[in-house]
């Protein structure tokens, strides 16, 4: 069985060598043109920021810290060449040393940054439509060649001309006969990456594939180079490359996931001009991304391979998939935040992005925040019954858990013992002394919360002055996309802190807007007294988990550092309170967060130290890759087991051979649907057809047989509707009422204060949405309240408002174990602590009690169960229980029609076909 890891950008890129080609082109053509191609050293005019812009002939930021008097930083800039090459970016040699890089999500340069390659450059990508309303998918035909008049200069000077005019050509000629090797990309999800390759160390992954783009633009490339990419990228990378156009991509990645889908995830709604022009005319290259990657792994899948989709630019992916492998094994995590229901409403797509991630049978989150949100979004958006496991739809259920991703705590003790870490702990520890040092490193961007770290430790500085020369906070910003103001903003508050509080020998800020290398970043959190992360939204940080690793005082560290976190992070629930947790938009709760990590007492750094210690291994990346995948078998094999080409037609002779055979039967039928035809929901019918009657009758006449009906409706319905056949046992409004066969009295199985307690709030929710939906009605039923909707003249707008109201009652009533279900029509508010199951369980314990008190065995040896609906699913799940542990010999669960069910076996003549069913078990006794 094979894994397909499915993820933006493959673990690998391309790395052309043009000074080769064009030394064999100087040699071969001495009076050959000479490519005009910048060299990597030059510097050439920044455009606007773009994934594939050469980062090779970007300027690093560079100069002291803004307001400085002294050279701290100059600590961790390069002292030699060879230094300077290992601290511009310590690139691995091979993919298995990535985790020097990788280990948090902010250790990556910016996205697309290719500082170390050659790659060739994207062609402009057409302009959008004047109308984001009439744009079309195909892209604009290039304009035909203008043919070259028969007068003029001679032939050579036409072919200089015409070659200065296209560049790209050239361009495209040399990338196509360069050398190229395979290297470890600097892009991509770190986390993801380190994950497979930990696990696939400790034997939890098997066989894999990275299915993925090169992170470069690629339309420059002849079809031999890409094919021979390919081919080494399969055979000898185990990796699957997705070839797509460079303005596809370019509309899809800078476009749509980072101007659109990455504010939002992280609640900052796009409200700029450029964002909303784009936003339309984006979409279509998001799909078609997501589409040439479900048309690549549907070529190479195989039966019985998993697929595992990551993160928000494959959020279509799942359901493509589905769409083309049916049967195939597919898991979806999302590494980042996941929105609330308000947030996430506001993207134009949001139906087809939830549906597309509804298509796995598994989605993963890293906290029960973002699950939480999840099934919320769905219920509210898409009208479906969403559970605390998963949703469900009209033809399969799809599970929903948490599973936080971590580190690799046995890579990190591998890399902290190297000599070249030491080196820099010996020299951080030289030049702070006895100084307390305070650590931060982002991405530079506005959700990473710098601005507020610094202005956080502005009003430290200036409340606690004892503080000033004694404290340095090193913040390390890693810059992502040209943000100039941020920046400016930043450089100015930078400059007023030094100003203001440095001395001759002392600087309280020093801002680095570089990032390290890797050595210097973990002798920096090994050595640090506290780390500070104000992150205003992030699904996981990583850096958080890597400085409490680092803080055992082992190999020459500090020991038990404090760790200063943002609530807004995922690894703030993970760590369950035991970090300073901290709102970033609070500045004085976080300049007293600071004054707390830097006085606390040894013994209390100790214990906080020890909870937050025993989480991170607890959550490691292995342990995460082994959890997901057992999640995702587990999941797969339940839903394959529901489908209903999986669930064969009931055998009625081989039921009624097991019948026969039987000494004491159970006997367990829903009425509306499966005995009786479905009836209007305000009228009660007086008399069941004389049919079911008269089958009934037959059944409950044999001493063996325990029959009982269950239904929704209320205990005075079921009464009028059976009492023409005394021996049969009744349970009432989905089993919140039971009533034993051959006696009058129903036992409720709920608390009737709790229900009127819940039903006063909920009521008046209904009311509310009642008045606003013209031709709905409400239904109170003992324990349940029934939202009716199905005669509303505006279908639309009535659905709508009843996916709001059960958002509202399930967020409203979760303490009081109450849910909102949406059924065909309606809503029914019902309490999750009794149900149909619960009814049958209590009904199977009288049959063992009734054993013991005649001194006789009543346990049931045949069970049957039959409904047709969704309410009956938790029965049929109760009795394969049964049959699983073997507490009775033959059990058969029915369920009529056609749909994903946790039935048998499955009857499509309806209600005859049950009817014809129960009188041929009666005649054959």
């Amino acid at each position: 069985m094979t894994v397909f890891i499915a993820s933006l950008f493959l673990p690998y890129t391309v790395n052309f060598h043009l000074d080769q080609y064009r030394n064999r082109s100087a040699r071969s053509s001495p009076k050959s043109v000479p490519l005009q191609e910048p060299s990597p050293q030059v510097p050439q005019p920044i455009a606007a920021p773009s994934l594939f812009e050469n980062r090779a002939n970007v300027v690093p930021h560079s100069g002291l810290t803004p307001g400085a008097t002294t050279e701290d930083e100059r600590i961790f800039l390069a002292k030699s060449e060879t230094e300077k090459e290992q601290t511009a970016f310590p690139f691995p040699k091979d993919i298995n040393d990535l985790h020097s890089l990788r280990e948090s999500e902010g250790h990556s340069p910016r996205w697309g940054a290719t500082t170390n390659f050659i790659q060739p450059k994207a062609q402009p990508p057409p302009p959008p439509s004047p109308s984001i309303l009439s744009h079309q998918a195909s892209e604009s035909p290039a304009p035909p060649p203008q043919k070259p008049k028969k007068q003029g200069p001679g032939i050579d000077a036409l072919k200089k001309e015409d070659r200065a005019s296209r560049p790209d050509q050239g361009r495209s000629m040399s990338f196509s006969r360069a050398d190229w090797t395979v290297e470890p990309a600097e892009q991509g999800n770190g986390g993801l990456r380190n994950a497979v390759r930990s696990a696939t160390e400790a034997g939890f992954l098997g066989d894999k594939i990275w299915v993925g783009t090169l992170g470069m633009p690629t339309d420059a490339l002849k079809e031999h180079v890409k094919t021979g990419i390919a081919e080494k990228m399969e055979v000898e990378h185990e990796s699957l490359t997705v070839f797509v156009k460079d303005g596809d991509f370019d509309g899809h990645y800078t476009h749509f996931c980072k101007t659109i889908l990455w504010p939002v995830f992280h609640y900052q709604i796009p409200d700029n001009p450029k964002s909303k022009a784009y936003e339309d005319h984006s979409w279509i290259y998001y799909v078609k991304v997501n589409q040439a990657f479900a048309e690549q792994i549907a070529k190479n899948w195989r039966r019985g391979d998993s697929i595992w989709v990551h993160d928000y630019h494959l959020l279509l992916l799942p359901a493509m998939l589905r769409k083309l492998l049916p049967d195939a094994k597919i898991g979806f995590f999302l590494h980042i935040a996941f929105p609330s229901s308000e947030v996430f409403r506001c993207l134009a797509p949001r139906k087809e992005l939830l549906e597309g991630i509804l298509g796995a049978d598994l989605v993963g989150f890293q906290t029960d925040e973002y699950c939480r949100h999840f099934l919320q979004t769905c219920s509210r958006i898409l009208c479906v019954e969403a559970t605390n496991d998963g949703v469900q739809l009209e033809d399969r259920f799809v599970d929903v858990g948490t599973f936080p991703i971590g580190i690799d705590p046995t890579s990190w003790d591998e890399r902290r013992k190297a000599a070249d870490v030491q080196k820099w702990i010996k020299t951080i520890r030289e030049r702070y002394g006895d100084k307390r040092l305070i650590v931060g490193r982002d991405k530079l961007d506005n959700i990473r919360g710098v601005r507020q770290k610094l202005l956080s430790y502005e009003l430290f500085l200036n409340t606690y002055p004892e503080w000033r020369d004694k404290v340095v906070l090193v913040q390390v910003a890693t810059t992502t996309t040209e943000q100039p103001e941020l920046e400016a903003t930043l450089s100015d508050i930078a400059m007023r802190i030094n100003s203001t509080h440095s001395t001759l020998a002392h600087q309280p800020l020093v801002f680095l807007k570089q990032d390290l290398a890797f050595a210097q970043y973990l002798a920096l959190i090994s050595m640090a007294d506290a780390l500070m992360v104000t992150s205003l939204r992030e699904g996981m940080n990583l850096t958080s988990h890597e400085f409490i690793y680092c803080q055992d005082g082992n190999y020459g560290s500090k020991a038990h550092g404090s760790l200063i976190l943002s609530e807004f992070t995922g690894s703030a629930a993970l760590f369950e309170g035991h970090a300073l947790l901290v709102n970033p938009w609070d500045y004085r709760q976080c300049s007293e967060a600071i004054h707390t990590a830097l006085t606390m007492d040894a013994e209390e750094k100790k214990k906080v130290w020890i909870a937050l210690h025993e989480a991170v291994v607890q959550n490691s990346t292995g342990n995460w890759v082994k959890s997901f995948s057992d999640s995702l078998s587990k999941a797969w094999d339940e839903h394959s087991s529901r489908e209903t080409i999986a669930v064969p037609r009931l055998s009625v002779s081989k039921l009624e051979e097991h019948y026969k055979q039987s000494n004491r039967r159970l006997i367990i039928v829903d009425y509306e649907g499966t005995l009786a035809s479905w009836g209007s929901p305000k009228s009660i019918i007086l008399t069941t057809p004389q049919r079911a009657i008269t089958t009934l009758t037959d059944l409950t006449e044999d001493p063996k047989n325990v029959v009982y009906v269950m239904s929704s409706r209320m205990p005075e319905e079921m009464e009028r509707l059976f009492n023409r056949v005394s021996g049969v046992g009744l349970i009432a409004e989905n089993g919140c009422f039971l009533r034993e066969p051959n006696t009058d009295a129903w036992i409720r199985l709920t608390d009737a204060n709790r229900v009127r307690a819940w039903k006063t709030g909920v009521s008046s929710i209904l009311e509310y949405f009642h008045e606003r939906t013209e031709g709905s009605w409400i239904e109170e039923r003992h324990c349940s309240l029934v939202f009716h909707y199905g005669s509303a003249e505006d279908q639309v707008s009535a659905a709508r408002q009843a996916s709001e109201c059960a958002d509202h009652i399930n967020d409203a009533c979760e303490s009081q174990h109450v849910h909102a279900v949406p059924v065909e029509g309606a809503l029914i508010v019902e309490t999750t602590e009794t149900n149909k199951a619960s009814a049958a369980e209590m009904v199977w314990r009288y049959c063992l009690e009734r054993g013991k008190r005649d001194n006789q065995d009543y346990r049931p040896d045949f069970l049957l169960v039959i409904g047709d609906s969704r309410e009956d699913e938790v029965v049929f799940r109760w009795a394969n229980k049964l049959a699983g542990a073997k507490a009775i010999p033959h059990v058969m669960t029915v369920t009529l029609g056609s749909r994903s069910t946790e039935a048998m076996a499955t009857l499509t003549q309806g209600v005859t076909g049950v009817l014809s069913c129960l009188q041929r078990l009666a005649a054959s006794a």
